[in-house]
């Protein structure tokens, strides 16, 4: 049975449809990665998955409730974590996670956040202040709190917005062992190094699902070819290239130029005639997921 299962789900707002006929499954233990622009409906999804906005239209089950009737069962047994700290600042770290676990009836209180903390390593930042946190901190004590409950769904949106690298990467290491132990995830990003840590990634723009699969399934389904030129004085070559048919992105990396087409012969034609007389190589490159995202973007964004 799959932790969730929903099939179009619609939510408009006025005259705006925000999403529009999405359908999606999470099986236990997935971590993975919804990504979109800005305004493409992520947020919105999200929060009929944890029963915080009810579906205009649409179906579907999550954790075995039903999205439509079930909404207050679904909130019991989700962990739902937003981009802005939503916590007391004024309150401790230990003071912040007795009130969330009176909110969940969860007894013994200081049982529950002794535990927490204890596994999220904020034991000796228990008694501080949570204004005088620094992002990463805060963004740890968000994600105690939102699994304090042990849901068996955590929904994050946007959690690592202004972290630092390091606190990210501290981060992403905790969600794989909170999957690894069963913890199903969905989580919205724009960062690439976390896209590519997610075991699958769906994408969305202007409220439609486009696509889902694997990082190679993603790739592979968005078809493009790319061309990695390589040399001195690349600035004018680049000029000419985004001038020219065929050619969808170019990206300068270095010493390197990274061009990028959707049709294989058009492409070719357009780099043969700016590398034309001048002194670099062409080699074949790789598609990378920015690749691919950005072409969504460009295209449907």
């Amino acid at each position: 049975m799959s932790v969730v299962d929903v099939q179009g789900l619609t939510k408009r707002f006025g005259s705006k449809t925000a999403v529009d006929g999405v359908s999606m499954t999470l099986e236990r233990g997935e971590i993975v990665g919804f990504l979109g622009p800005n305004g493409s409906g992520k947020t919105t999804t999200i929060r009929m998955i944890c029963g915080l906005l009810t579906p205009d239209a649409g179906s579907g089950r999550v954790l075995n409730y039903d999205v439509l009737r079930e909404s207050q069962k679904i909130k019991r047994e989700v962990g739902y974590m937003t981009q802005r700290f939503t916590y007391y600042e004024d309150l401790t770290i230990a003071e912040n996670l007795a009130f969330v676990a009176r909110l969940y009836e969860l007894r013994p209180v200081e049982e529950h956040v002794s535990r927490t903390v204890r596994n999220l390593g904020l034991d000796e930042r228990r008694n501080q202040l949570a204004g005088t946190l620094s992002g990463g901190w805060k963004q740890r004590l968000a994600l105690a709190a939102a699994i304090m409950h042990a849901p068996k769904l955590l929904l994050l949106d946007e959690p690592t917005a202004g972290v630092d690298p390091k606190a990210r990467r501290e981060f992403w290491d905790e969600l794989h062992r909170l999957a690894a132990n069963g913890l199903t995830v969905l989580v919205s990003t724009h960062y690439m190094d976390e896209a590519e840590r997610c075991h699958r990634l769906t994408y969305i723009s202007q409220g439609k699902l486009l696509l889902t699969g694997t990082i190679e399934d993603v790739i592979a389904q968005a078809g493009l070819t790319v061309y990695v030129i390589e040399g001195e004085n690349l600035s004018p070559i680049a000029e000419d290239l985004e001038a020219l048919d065929g050619v969808d992105q170019v990206a300068s990396f270095g010493a390197t130029l990274h061009v990028v087409g959707r049709d294989p012969a058009r492409l070719k034609r357009a780099v043969d005639a700016a590398v034309l007389d001048r002194k670099v190589r062409v080699l074949p490159g790789a598609t990378t997921l920015e690749d691919v995202l950005i072409e969504l973007m460009s295209a449907k964004g």
